[in-house]
């Protein structure tokens, strides 16, 4: 007798660990620069370089790549910016991982400070958060069938899996130029520069991802002229076009995330050879994985009627998605100015990020709690300091609503920031408006023993000679016509035909009549 296996693929996260560290340097300002008065605005990111897993510890290599925009009382210019990067190599604990694992790493600066130790020097802190986790794909052997002649009964429970379909890596490219607007100056320099992503779509259609949203450019730059004057704008960049995804179908449940990864900006003449077109390059690192639910009867028991039957299992760990979800929640709330942000005379730039600090799973699902980081460059009325910014923070709390969760669960939430409206109501107050956006998938491990090979033995005639050939069985609490047939070697049907059941339901108590052997005939 044959046992018939279904191959599934499958995906687990297993070992994770989490490490936390501070990076700190003095920098220097190069000559080439001028004295700095004051930090105007500043950012970070992480760049990994290098991940490589031993036993029970993984190695990161990488660098955080920092900028600053300061102001600076020297004549000729009153904004300056300035790049640099500080490498580091961590070290990350977890027990369990192998060199053989792969092992994704990933990056979040938590907190930057720039501050100033005199006018040449700059002291750049940043708290760097390094999350780590093992990520296994695997095929799990599933019996679905027998086949042979023997007389056996067996017993199938359907399950509902989630079987990974595809699951890659890849980078979506954009090439577009943009053009100043009328009555700016050419451009001398820029200064800074902002790049978000809003409305993204993903779609999985057939062999090939589709992806459509919008980049929304953010620039701040001296323009050419005696006196250099700083001017900014604003520009939506629409995007589109697809990746090629081979096996893939409308059919599959996605898990996507992006982020804009390599970028580039530079100043390109127009028709008429002046500095006024802005070429820009930018790479969006695609994080796929496709999943197809499948429903399989699972064999889960095998008893011979005419033989004996041997089964050897092994334990198992198969999952299933229980919710994908999506929910969005609106914020609100007015920023005050303190006295040393100035007053405020034009709202040049504002960028907005959730950032979750609190996950908790409760009654009604996964319980969200955090805050809305806004961040807003502004032209101040003070000549001495004619720029300047402000930094708030709106608290918000959202529950993705998924009944009958459990903390043993897994799922990965994604957040972001959508329709950020800021606007002034004087001149020392911000009326900040924004739609959070949430998602995640949801899986639950299901843990099983399959059966791996199946034995066909003579019968045991000993054991057999110990039943009564016909008797009056008395159904006893955990009892269900399964069992009873196993112990009487007896198939379920026979034992519905000679009680009249139509079901498979019996009570404790009930007296159902059975006959040793079900391959006599009765």
């Amino acid at each position: 007798m044959d046992l018939i296996k279904k191959n599934i693929h499958m995906d687990r996260t297993g070992v994770s660990a989490v490490s936390q560290f501070t990076l700190e340097d003095d920098r220097n300002i190069p000559d080439n620069k001028p004295d700095v008065s004051a930090i105007l605005f500043d950012s970070a990111g992480v760049v990994l370089e290098d991940v490589k897993p031993f036993a029970d510890y993984v190695s990161v290599r990488g660098r955080l790549a920092f900028r600053v925009l300061y102001h600076t009382q020297e004549e000729g210019s009153s904004l300056v910016a300035l790049e640099g990067k500080i490498p580091f190599d961590e070290k990350i604990n977890m027990d369990g991982v192998e060199a053989a694992d792969t092992v994704t790493v990933k990056p979040l600066v938590e907190d930057l400070t720039v501050g100033i130790i005199n006018s040449r020097k700059l002291s750049v802190q940043a708290l760097v958060c390094l999350k780590a986790q093992v990520e296994d794909l695997y095929d799990e052997e599933v019996p679905v069938e027998l086949q042979g002649q023997e007389s056996v009964e067996y017993r199938r429970t359907p399950m509902e899996l989630a079987r990974i379909a595809i699951s890659k890596n890849d980078i979506f490219r954009i090439r577009e130029e943009v053009s100043l607007p009328s009555g700016h100056p050419n451009i001398f320099q820029i200064l800074w520069s902002d790049l978000g992503l809003h409305d993204v779509e993903c779609r999985v259609q057939e062999e090939k991802i589709s992806l459509q949203g919008e980049l929304r450019l953010f620039v701040l730059y001296e323009g050419e002229g005696e006196d250099h004057p700083v001017r900014s704008f604003e520009a939506v960049i629409p995007f589109g076009g697809s990746l090629d995804c081979h096996g893939s179908s409308e059919t599959m449940l996605a898990d996507i995330t992006y982020a804009i990864g390599q970028q580039e900006l530079n100043v390109r003449p127009d028709l008429d050879g002046e500095e006024r077109v802005i070429g820009l390059e930018a790479a969006l690192d695609i994080s796929m994985k496709l999943y197809e639910e499948e429903r399989l009867d699972v064999i889960t028991d095998v008893y011979g009627v005419t033989s004996e039957v041997e089964t050897q299992s092994r334990p198992a760990d198969l999952r299933r998605l229980i919710s994908r979800i999506n929910g969005k929640m609106k914020v609100s709330d007015h920023v005050r100015l303190t006295e040393k942000d100035g007053g405020i005379l034009q709202l040049l730039h504002c960028e907005a990020a959730p950032a979750v600090e609190q996950k908790e799973i409760t009654e009604k699902g996964i319980q969200l709690t955090g805050s809305l980081q806004l961040r807003a460059l502004y032209v101040t009325g003070d000549d001495s300091m004619p720029y300047n910014s402000l930094r708030a923070q709106i608290p918000f709390r959202y529950t993705l609503e998924i009944p009958g969760l459990t903390p043993q669960d897994t799922s990965e939430v994604s957040a972001m920031a959508e329709q950020l409206q800021v606007t002034m109501l004087g001149s020392d107050e911000l009326d900040v408006k924004a739609v959070l956006s949430f998602g995640t998938m949801v899986f639950r491990s299901v843990p099983t023993e399959l059966i791996s090979d199946i034995r066909i033995q003579p019968l045991d005639t000993a054991r057999l000679g110990t039943l009564p050939g016909m008797a009056i069985y008395v159904v006893k609490p955990g009892d269900n016509l399964w069992n009873i047939g196993k112990r009487f070697y007896l198939p379920v049907q026979k034992l519905r035909e000679l009680n009249d059941l139509n079901g498979s339901e019996i009570r404790p108590g009930q007296k159902l009549l059975v006959v040793k052997g079900g391959h006599r005939e009765i």
